[in-house]
């Protein structure tokens, strides 16, 4: 698996939704379901572990996925990702780059290299 960059500069192939799809790997679901469901304080079903990638114009996509507002704005503008916007940094990258601050650095990088 390659490097996949998503919409916000989350590692896609560094997510368990990701790479349980990829290698169907029910534990992967299971340990993942338990981490996010304690992490967020959600009840995530193992069964509903299942990604190809933010980007991805195929399911599945996780459910938060398809309905992030960074994510549904930069496929309606139809750009790569964040970096390639023309409004970047826009109020909801900055806040949620608050939350996961390494997303910014991706991008960043990204930016610098356009």
């Amino acid at each position: 698996m390659g490097k996949m960059i998503s919409m916000c500069g989350l590692r896609c192939d560094e997510c368990g939704a990701f790479i349980a799809t990829m290698k169907n790997d029910d534990q992967k679901r299971k340990e993942t379901a338990a981490e996010w469901s304690k992490q967020f304080g959600a009840d995530i079903r193992w069964q509903d572990v299942n990604c190809k990638g933010c980007l991805s114009d195929v399911e599945p996509v996780f459910s938060h996925c398809k309905v992030c507002e960074i994510r549904l704005c930069g496929k309606n503008k139809k750009v790569a990702s964040c970096a390639h916007c023309k409004e970047y940094i826009c109020e909801k990258l900055e806040k949620f780059f608050q939350m996961a601050p390494q997303c910014r650095t991706t991008l960043d990088g990204i930016r610098a290299s356009l």
